[in-house]
C-alpha cells in the first residue's frame, strides 16, 4: 500500500467508509472504499504473499477461505487505481516529480478549489475576510513576525483577519514563509527557488537566499522541492500577502517544515539544534542582517479525533488538547524555546500539532522579540467527530 496516502473514516447514513486523499492527484478526489477493502490494503506491506493474506482473512472471517484468484483480482484493481507502490505507480510518480522540478514557477494548486480562481472574486473574498476583525496594530510597533492559520479559509476566516490586519501597516522587502510540509517525507525542510503564481499574479522568489539554503549539505534538507507542488500552507499566506502589500514590493523565501518526530534522531530541542543547526543559523543571519524582513508562519495546532488516529471523539479530548495548545502558545509568546519543546515532549505530541516544527523554527530565528496571542479557535468536524485548533499571533522586535 502507498505510504503517502491519507485515509479518513466517514459515515454515510448507517454505513462507514474510508475516504482517500492523494496529494499527487492520481486517486480521484472524493474516492472512498469499504472497511473490508481498507483492511485488505493494510495487509499489503510488501512482505505478505497471497497465501499470507488468505490466512489473515480466514482469521478475520472465522475460518472462511477466500479464493486466491479473487484476492489477485482485487490487488490488480488496487494497482489500476494507483493505490499500491507498484512499478506502474513509481513510473507515473517519477514523471510527475520530474515535470514539477523542471518548472521555474509553482502554479497555484488550490485556486478554484479553496478560493476563487478569478482575481476580482478573490480580492472581494479576502476583503470580506479582512473586514471580520479589523484589529490593525499601531504604526509604532515593529512587527517582525506573524503567525496565521493554514486551515480552510472559510473555517479560519476570523483568525486570518486578525493576523493579516496586524501587518497591513508594514512594508517588508522580503518575506520568509514557514509552512507545514504535510507530504514532506525525505527531510526536515524543503526549499524551493520557484516563483509562486496565484490569481493575483507572480510573486518573485528571493533566489539569492533560497539558493544559499538549498546548497547546505545536510540530511535535513530535502533532495528536491516536490513537497511544494500541492502544499497549501504557504499558498494561503501568499494570497493574503499579495492582497495587503503593493504589487512586486516583496520577494519570498518559501520553506516547508516537516515533522520533527519523523526526521530527528531524538525528539528534543537538543537534537533539533544539533541536526538542523546550520540551516537555522543561516536563516537567523538573514533575519538579523536585514530589518526589512518579515517572517510568516502558516500553522495549525492540534488535530484530534478519529480522523487523526485517536480512539476518542475530539469533544472528549478538548479540555486536554486546548490546555496543551495554550501552554505551547504561552511558551511561544515568551520566546521560551526550551519550554516549547518540553511541553510537546511531555505529551509525546499526542495531539498532532502539525505546526510544531514551523513554530520551533520560527522561535530559533527570531531576534529578541515579544509575542502576543491575538486569538485562538477550535473547529469541530461533526461528520468525523474530529477537530482542528489554530491561532493568530504577532511578534514585535524588542528595541534595545
Amino acid at each position: 500500500m502507498r505510504r503517502d496516502l491519507e485515509f479518513f473514516p466517514i459515515q454515510q447514513g448507517d454505513q462507514r467508509f474510508i475516504l482517500i486523499r492523494d496529494h499527487l492527484g492520481l486517486v480521484g478526489e472524493g474516492k472512498a472504499i469499504s472497511i473490508p477493502l481498507f483492511q485488505l490494503m493494510t495487509m499489503l506491506d510488501g512482505r505478505a504473499d497471497i497465501r499470507d493474506i488468505q490466512m489473515q482473512f480466514m482469521r478475520q472471517k472465522g475460518g472462511v477461505l477466500v479464493d486466491g484468484d479473487q484476492i489477485k483480482r482485487i490487488i490488480n484493481d488496487l494497482d489500476q487505481s494507483y493505490l499500491l507502490e507498484s512499478e506502474r505507480f513509481k513510473n507515473t510518480k517519477k514523471r510527475i516529480v520530474e515535470d514539477f522540478i523542471s518548472r521555474k514557477v509553482r502554479s497555484s494548486s488550490h485556486s478554484g478549489v479553496s478560493y476563487p480562481a478569478h482575481r476580482e472574486q478573490l480580492k472581494q473574498r479576502l476583503d470580506e475576510i479582512l473586514n471580520l476583525s479589523p484589529c490593525s496594530r499601531p504604526d509604532k510597533e515593529r512587527v517582525i513576525s506573524v503567525v496565521a492559520p493554514h486551515i480552510d479559509l472559510n473555517v479560519g476566516a476570523r483568525l486570518y483577519s486578525c493576523s493579516y490586519n496586524a501587518i497591513r501597516h508594514i512594508r517588508p522587502g522580503r518575506v520568509i514563509i514557514l509552512g507545514v510540509g504535510h507530504h514532506l517525507m525525505d527531510g526536515l525542510f524543503s526549499i524551493t527557488t520557484k516563483d509562486f503564481e496565484t490569481p493575483f499574479g507572480i510573486v518573485k522568489n528571493d533566489t539569492d537566499i533560497t539558493t544559499q539554503l538549498k546548497e547546505i549539505k545536510s540530511s535535513v534538507i530535502a533532495k528536491d522541492d516536490f513537497a511544494h507542488r500541492s502544499e497549501h500552507s504557504i499558498e494561503f499566506q501568499i494570497i493574503f500577502l499579495q492582497h495587503i502589500f503593493p504589487q512586486d514590493s516583496f520577494r519570498i523565501v518559501p520553506v516547508l517544515c516537516g515533522s520533527a518526530r519523523v526526521h530527528l534522531s531524538r525528539y528534543c530541542r537538543e537534537a533539533y539544534i544539533q541536526e538542523a543547526g546550520e540551516f537555522i543559523d543561516r536563516l537567523k543571519n538573514i533575519v538579523n542582517q536585514d530589518n526589512n524582513t518579515l517572517i510568516v508562519a502558516g500553522v495549525d495546532m492540534s488535530h484530534t479525533g478519529p480522523k487523526f488516529g485517536h480512539s476518542l471523539p475530539a469533544l472528549q479530548m478538548e479540555s486536554r488538547f486546548s490546555a496543551h495548545d495554550r501552554r505551547l502558545l504561552e511558551c511561544a509568546r515568551n520566546c521560551d524555546k526550551d519550554g516549547f519543546w518540553e511541553e510537546s515532549v511531555r505529551v509525546n505530541d499526542e495531539f498532532n500539532v502539525c505546526g510544531f516544527s514551523a513554530l520551533a523554527c520560527l522561535l530559533e530565528i527570531l531576534p529578541p522579540s515579544e509575542g502576543r496571542v491575538l486569538d485562538y479557535e477550535i473547529w469541530h468536524e461533526s461528520a468525523t467527530n474530529s477537530a482542528v485548533s489554530f491561532a493568530s499571533m504577532i511578534f514585535t522586535k524588542l528595541i534595545k
